[in-house]
C-alpha cells in the first residue's frame, strides 16, 4: 500500500500531538495533524485529553524538595539502611 504524504496513521498523529504539546512539531506536521483531527474521533479525543493533562500539570502547585533537603533525607535513609544490614 502506498503511503500518502497528507494522511497519517493514528500512531503518527499521537506522536505529532505529543510533539506539538512541547512546541517541537514542524509546520508540516501540524498541517498533517490538523487534517487527521478533522476526521478522526480517536485522535481528537487523544488530543483533547493531552491538552487537559498539560493544563492540569501547569496549574498544579507542587512544592518540591530542594537539594539540601533531598541530601539530608538520602543520608538518613543510608544510615538506617546500614543499621539493618
Amino acid at each position: 500500500m502506498k503511503k500518502s504524504f497528507l494522511f497519517i496513521s493514528c500512531e503518527e498523529a499521537h506522536h505529532i500531538c505529543d510533539k506539538r504539546q512541547y512546541g517541537e512539531a514542524t509546520g508540516w506536521e501540524r498541517v498533517k495533524l490538523g487534517i487527521r483531527l478533522s476526521w478522526c474521533r480517536i485522535t481528537r479525543a487523544y488530543s483533547k485529553r493531552n491538552n487537559k493533562l498539560t493544563e492540569v500539570i501547569e496549574k498544579a502547585d507542587v512544592d518540591c524538595l530542594n537539594n539540601d533537603e533531598r541530601s539530608k533525607i538520602k543520608l538518613q535513609f543510608e544510615e538506617e539502611l546500614a543499621k539493618h544490614q
